[in-house]
């Protein structure tokens, strides 16, 4: 069975780079505009992996990825930070961040992280 995973990205163009990057082998079983959004879907989907970025409106990725953690501790996030983000990227893994990719995505990197946190 293939991963499913959950996009998180306020920038409509990189949920779907993403998507394109991630459907050829993965399921995509959701995707959300904010932090606040990428909770409730994870409480509906149960996804194996979330794909977040940090910055967002109404609820930022470093504040979801927390809410998510408290959900189920073992749930994989990984960040999609911009270059220059060390340390948002701290406050990331912190908050229990798996894993992360640094945009603007390279289709190797991407499906390196997510690899390596399925292989985790």
């Amino acid at each position: 069975m293939s991963t499913g995973v959950l996009i998180v990205d306020d920038s409509h163009f990189m949920r779907n780079l993403l998507r394109q990057i991630l459907e050829q082998d993965h399921r995509i079983i959701g995707e959300a505009s904010n932090g606040a959004e990428a909770v409730k879907l994870y409480k509906e989907h149960d996804p194996d992996i979330v794909m977040m970025d940090i910055v967002m409106p109404k609820c930022n990725g470093i504040k979801a990825t927390a809410a998510i953690k408290k959900i189920d501790p073992d749930a994989r996030v990984i960040m999609c930070t911009s270059v220059g983000q060390r340390e948002k990227m701290k406050l990331a893994v912190k908050a229990g961040a798996d894993g992360y990719v640094t945009k603007p995505f390279e289709e190797p990197s991407v499906r390196k992280a997510l690899t390596d946190v399925i292989a985790a």
